[in-house]
């Protein structure tokens, strides 16, 4: 899938203008200040307002993403040197190098196939030290949030910094057999341009998440389904949202 928004620097900077701060940015920063986090990781940045944030906040930040043009918007942006960038994804973590790691904005469904999960899951685990959180957000699908993603519903105007105005929609389709969302992303420029941006999302049940994570070494510490701290179908936020502990390892 291409993933415009990422590696797109038109598309990136639409969303950019779009994604700006919200409650999930002060659930997770809130979720940070629970305890004693030094070292911290947030894979799949983007174009790193929460990484930026939680260093400013203090703590150490390694902001990991495969797409060159998020990153070079991230490190535009003011407090930026305070993060250290990588162009990676979990394969190049490093060993009991973290704290916590943040996997957030929906990062996880776009690791559609099972081995991929699975293994950043347990890269994730790899990389963080015993006890070290978990903490991620993915939609849940017993919402079926796929049903409102068509134009009629989704076309709404962005404002990017110099004062124009991108009209932009989603439309998807989901796959049954694959379980999957395949998903296109329109936006279309005063000048008349159109481009689009295609995904595929898995939206993962509650059940999975927490079998998946159990494989790979953690154990599911708090779960919600809204950013009130809301229980799992309780909420019209319709998350998923995981904060997980890393397992010791058992010795041989």
């Amino acid at each position: 899938m291409w993933h415009g928004e990422y590696r797109d620097p038109r598309l990136v900077e639409v969303y950019d203008a779009e994604h700006l701060w919200g409650w999930e940015d002060d659930f997770f920063m809130r979720v940070l200040a629970d305890r004693v986090t030094p070292r911290v990781l947030d894979l799949g940045c983007g174009t790193g307002r929460l990484a930026i944030a939680m260093a400013v906040a203090g703590h150490e930040v390694t902001a990991v993403d495969p797409a060159r043009a998020v990153l070079d918007a991230a490190r535009r942006k003011p407090g930026a040197d305070g993060v250290r960038w990588i162009e990676g994804s979990f394969e190049t973590l490093p060993p009991r190098a973290f704290d916590a790691a943040f996997l957030t904005g929906h990062v996880a469904e776009l690791m559609v196939t099972d081995d991929e999960w699975s293994g950043a899951l347990h890269a994730l685990r790899d990389s963080l030290t015993a006890d070290g959180r978990l903490i991620l957000n993915t939609r849940d699908p017993a919402a079926r949030p796929w049903q409102d993603w068509n134009r009629a519903a989704t076309e709404r105007p962005v404002v990017l910094a110099d004062g124009s105005v991108v009209r932009a929609w989603t439309e998807s389709d989901l796959e049954k057999e694959r379980g999957t969302v395949s998903v296109v992303h329109h936006y279309l420029f005063p000048d008349g341009l159109e481009l689009t941006s295609t995904a595929a999302h898995r939206l993962r049940d509650e059940d999975t998440l927490r079998d998946s994570l159990r494989t790979a070494g953690f154990r599911v510490e708090e779960l919600y389904g809204g950013w009130g701290r809301e229980p799992a179908g309780l909420s019209e936020d319709g998350e998923l949202i995981v904060i997980a502990l890393a397992e010791p390892r058992m010795l041989a």
